[in-house]
């Protein structure tokens, strides 16, 4: 965790506006030491029917809650281990989603030479269907500009048809049949790919509010 922290969090958030965006960039006066929060709105598309979140670097310090809503989520969860053994790759990368000061959902992803493949996704349910998945999924559409990838997939769980459903609203088509794809029940698996080039309203996808930790 610490090598992930250590590689990204002097990255900033790279994002690409259409001609209809604009950018504002507010820094806190309260706190010299306050991360700057980033805010990106349409100037005709305003979204009102969901919860705003911070999205940050994943921390070591965040592991606690990220475990518990991995294990909210999931019958066949992640460990720690796993989640440490995935984080300490040089290609991985992996975001928080906060509202209240509570962390709500997060997004792990390796960083190919073409594309973008998510590792792990998970909302907690108390707080999904508030487009707090959505908010992440779009900051990872808007990162595949920045990156200059082609495309961003992910296997999903056949029987997951939430999740199917989900993946399909945000612009991801199944393109694939794995067979026994998943150790832990021998389940098959969906691969789903998302192109940009495939997906006319990209721009409509880049996050209202975006919160990058600076430190």
């Amino acid at each position: 965790m610490v090598l992930i922290k250590d590689n990204y969090s002097r990255l900033q958030a790279q994002i690409r506006f259409g001609r209809d965006w604009y950018y504002i960039l507010k820094k806190r006066e309260e706190k010299k030491t306050q991360a700057p929060i980033l805010i990106a709105r349409p100037s005709s598309f305003c979204i009102k029917d969901k919860v705003q979140v911070r999205i940050g670097w994943l921390a070591s310090r965040d592991m606690p809650e990220v475990m518990r809503v991995e294990r909210a989520s999931f019958e066949n969860a992640w460990t720690k281990d796993d989640f440490l053994r995935c984080l300490r790759q040089r290609n991985a990368i992996g975001f928080v989603a906060e509202s209240n000061n509570n962390i709500v959902g997060f997004l792990i992803y390796e960083l190919h030479r073409t594309r973008l493949h998510i590792l792990n996704f998970a909302v907690h349910p108390a707080a999904r269907r508030l487009g707090v998945g959505q908010q992440l999924i779009e900051l990872l559409i808007h990162r595949l500009h920045g990156h200059y990838r082609e495309k961003i997939t992910l296997a999903v769980r056949e029987r997951n048809l939430a999740a199917q459903k989900f993946f399909r609203a945000m612009g991801f088509k199944a393109i694939k049949l794995l067979r026994h794809y998943y150790e832990d029940s021998g389940e098959d698996a969906y691969q789903m790919e998302y192109r940009a080039g495939n997906d006319p309203d990209w721009y409509q996808r880049l996050p209202f509010q975006v919160r990058m930790d600076q430190e």
